[in-house]
């Protein structure tokens, strides 16, 4: 794997946008904050094994976790990981999660450094099976998120139905029907105000 230091940062730089299948997979997420949690909670609607690796861990965090250790990191807690999280207070420490994540060819996302990291994570918008993602390469994770709540008036419930069905005539080897195709464009008209 190339050398990324700095990639994330570089405005010349496309991160490629992907949907990846968590579904129990291990994925280490080292610090007990709010931002800890936040990662936490959506890798466990992904259904992701979470692993939450910090001396101080919130109720609603130790609560997503399928496993938990009450300690600052060590050299080794990212063995078997499919991805990393890097989320402390400490510098040091998240660059150190970041070094043997690139030893072990782990993916990493590092909070509080996005350039040490491989990835940065979208704010996601989820109505059923749609997901819109919005990223700014870890530029403006507040930006991303206003992005969000702002399409979040846009794509309503509606959209979770409209994609089942949608889903539905595809396994089925059916073309969508005017009723179905025309409610998806009245929905998407919205987009232009």
């Amino acid at each position: 794997m190339a050398d990324l230091e700095g990639v994330i940062e570089d405005e010349n730089v496309v991160l490629y946008p992907i949907f990846l299948d968590l579904s129990g997979r291990r994925c280490v997420v080292v610090g007990g904050g709010e931002v800890a949690n936040r990662k936490a909670r959506k890798l466990l609607q992904a259904r992701a094994r979470v692993v939450v690796i910090s001396p101080e861990i919130g109720v609603e965090l130790e609560s997503v976790a399928v496993e938990v250790h009450r300690r600052p990191y060590r050299e080794g807690d990212l063995e078997g990981a499919y991805l990393a999280f890097a989320a402390t207070d400490s510098r040091e420490a998240n660059a150190a999660v970041a070094r043997e994540a690139k030893e072990r060819g782990i993916p990493v996302n590092v909070a509080d450094s996005p350039s040490d990291g491989d990835f940065a994570l979208p704010a996601t918008l989820r109505r059923g099976g749609l997901q819109v993602a919005v990223s700014t390469g870890g530029a403006s994770p507040t930006l991303a998120r206003k992005i969000k709540d702002e399409l979040e008036g846009v794509f309503g419930p509606e959209w979770a139905c409209l994609v089942r069905e949608l889903g539905k005539n595809r396994r089925n080897g059916e073309e969508s029907d005017e009723r179905l195709e025309g409610e998806v464009s009245r929905c998407l008209s919205r987009l232009s105000g």
